[in-house]
């Protein structure tokens, strides 16, 4: 019994060794540490702990689901986090220990998501708000980690509270706000209660985005979606004044933070990034950035301080002149495609949506950018010679850029009715081969003046998913998902052997001695095939849930990577079919996988724009 149990607890973790992804969606999801040291930002269902000089990484790995807000204690000692779930669940929200970046306690009442956290000024609360399935509001006890109190967070004919703020003096108060509704809330420990008090607006009709609270709490303001900042008075409840009257700030005021020596920094969903002050709120100095700012987070007193973005960037800017530097950039699409040149692990590209992106391996730097506007990338490869980077397009062109500079080499227009979906070249950089969305594999005679076509090959009937080549060029392999892998003899041009199954094939590989090839697919199995007769030598359980698409092996041909639907990256052992290493991380669907050419690495790309870079597990002797 021993024997056969064993092959199952024998499986080890994969070290993750990088990360390169940043959730940008998350409101005020991006903090700066205390210890001013460390930046702390969501990735999926991952707590990124990022050393700001020499960019060390800590995971904090516990949530279920997407991290939907998070939140700092002001000692430094504990990070709360709150994740999204699905309709009539439970969403946890988790106490960390930042020092031993270890979980402390899970504390679970609200359903469907968690809105935002806040922790009071001596960190003896914690307040929790509700989704819009949930909406209530709760008082955590950080020393018991219990509830001590919740109640409604909004009144019956107003809308949903989604953002929450504690006194900076006391520990009795908060204020939360949402559409319609501000109110500003007392603690009451005896009596474990909390009573609210409506705030009065007079006629004025606004949805709050961000708020801020004012160091001494003589006041507190709030960003709207129409594009003006209220200052509120906590202890009188009204509205003290409102600006600006015109120019209002373009998609709303999504973030907002009080600086100590007075005024605010304001952030707008259309990038732009103001300092001002009451009361006219114009802006005094101002830089546009990338993507809508949901995240200012200040370094100690704020003289430099971090922007998040919607597109996934993060700014670090100094007060003084108002500059911004771009420190850490990643996707903010799903990524749909992982390459390595051929021979080295210094860089690989991915692409995602509308861009192409280079990248360096060990600092994790983005190195070049192509971006072609309104268009969606399949797939990249580099040529063998490393002169030119192969893009699939789903405009139906397979453009070619320089991987130095990015400088468009060549467009091959109409290559494909219905977009390119899969893209392939040979060893000797004379031939592309390209599948599209229609079905065919075209093979393209490239030079340096023309790109001519050699042959269609119309067999499949679906989109052609995985193009892999022989090494000797004179075969190659494509799957479809139309459940059939067609190899192809590149010299005559025809169809040698074709192997069917029941599944959409996503991936396919050669075993390096190229008598043998795997596929995987949406039935989670992964299958061993002859090439010479396209029989099925044996069948893997690839995955427990969820299609397989993303597929690697290595040089030796001793050890291959899956990585799929269940969001695990799996090493298996080619021979004996087991799973020997697993890497729990990402929180999107995995989309492809690699192996790093000298077996140092496997990076492994997301739908939720994320790339992690593993160690690979076994020494390449």
């Amino acid at each position: 019994m021993d024997d056969r149990m064993s092959p199952k607890a024998d499986v080890a973790e994969l070290e993750l060794a990088a990360v390169i992804g940043f959730n940008g969606h998350v409101p005020t999801g991006l903090k700066c540490h205390p210890d001013q040291e460390h930046l702390i930002y969501p990735l999926g269902c991952t707590i990124l702990i990022q050393a700001i000089n020499t960019h060390e990484q800590n995971f904090l790995h516990g949530h279920g689901n997407n991290v939907s807000c998070l939140t700092i204690s002001k000692n430094g000692n504990y990070i709360a986090s709150g994740q999204v779930t699905f309709m009539g669940f439970k969403a946890d929200i988790i106490l960390w220990d930042y020092k031993k970046r270890e979980l402390i306690a899970r504390l679970s009442l609200h359903k469907g998501k968690i809105e935002a956290l806040a922790f009071s000024p001596n960190d003896l609360y914690l307040v929790s708000l509700g989704g819009p399935d949930d909406g209530s509001v709760v008082v955590w006890s950080t020393a018991k980690r219990e509830a001590i109190c919740g109640s409604p967070a909004a009144g019956l004919n107003v809308g949903n509270a989604t953002t929450v703020v504690f006194s900076r003096c006391r520990d009795e108060m908060f204020v939360t706000a949402g559409n319609g509704t501000i109110r500003v809330w007392e603690l009451d420990l005896q009596n474990r209660k909390i009573w609210p008090t409506e705030c009065q607006t007079g006629q004025m009709k606004r949805i709050v985005m961000s708020i801020a609270m004012a160091d001494d709490d003589s006041f507190f303001y709030l960003g709207t979606t129409t594009g003006d900042i209220l200052k509120m008075n906590p202890r009188t409840k009204l509205l003290a004044d409102t600006g600006p009257v015109k120019d209002k700030y373009s998609l709303g005021v999504s973030a907002i933070r009080c600086l100590k020596m007075g005024g605010l920094l304001v952030g707008s969903g259309a990038g732009l990034l103001m300092f001002c002050k009451s009361p006219s709120y114009k802006p005094i100095k101002k830089i546009q950035l990338q993507g809508g700012v949901t995240s200012i987070t200040l370094r100690g007193e704020g003289h430099q301080f971090f922007v998040g973005t919607e597109q996934s960037h993060i700014y670090r800017v100094s007060f003084t002149d108002f500059k911004e530097t771009l420190i850490t950039t990643c996707h903010f699409e799903a990524v749909q495609d992982i390459v390595f040149p051929f021979g080295t692990s210094e860089l690989f590209a991915t692409c995602a949506k509308k861009d192409i992106r280079v990248w360096h391996t060990l600092s994790n730097r983005e190195l070049l950018r192509i971006t072609v506007p309104n268009m969606t990338c399949h797939g990249i490869e580099f040529m063998r010679d490393g002169k030119s980077l192969i893009s699939a397009w789903n405009d139906g062109r397979i453009r070619a850029f320089a991987p130095e500079t990015g400088r468009l080499m060549y467009v091959i227009n109409s290559a494909h009715r219905i977009g390119v979906t899969a893209i392939a070249t040979t060893s000797d950089c004379k031939r592309v081969i390209s599948g599209g969305g229609e079905g065919e594999v075209r093979v393209w005679k490239i030079s340096s003046q023309s790109q001519q076509l050699e042959e269609a090959l119309k067999e499949h009937k679906s989109s052609v998913s995985c193009i892999r080549v022989k090494k000797n060029n004179e075969e190659c392999v494509t799957a479809s998902t139309d459940g059939t892998c067609i190899i192809w003899d590149l010299v005559r041009l025809r169809r040698n052997q074709m192997i069917l199954a029941n599944t959409l094939f996503q991936c396919v590989c050669y075993h390096p001695e190229e008598f043998q090839i795997i596929t995987s697919g949406t039935d989670r199995k992964i299958a061993y095939w002859e090439v010479f007769d396209g029989t099925v030598i044996r069948e893997l359980e690839g995955s427990m849930s969820g299609s397989v698409n993303g597929m690697d092996i290595t040089q030796e041909g001793l050890h291959f990577v899956t990585g799929g639907n269940d969001h695990l990256v799996k090493v298996w052992d080619y021979n004996e079919g087991e799973v020997t290493h697993v890497g729990v991380g990402h929180s999107g669907n995995i989309t492809r996988i690699r192996i790093s050419p000298g077996n140092q690495y496997i990076v492994s790309v997301s739908a939720d724009g994320a790339i992690l870079r593993w160690k690979y597990p076994y020494s390449s002797s």
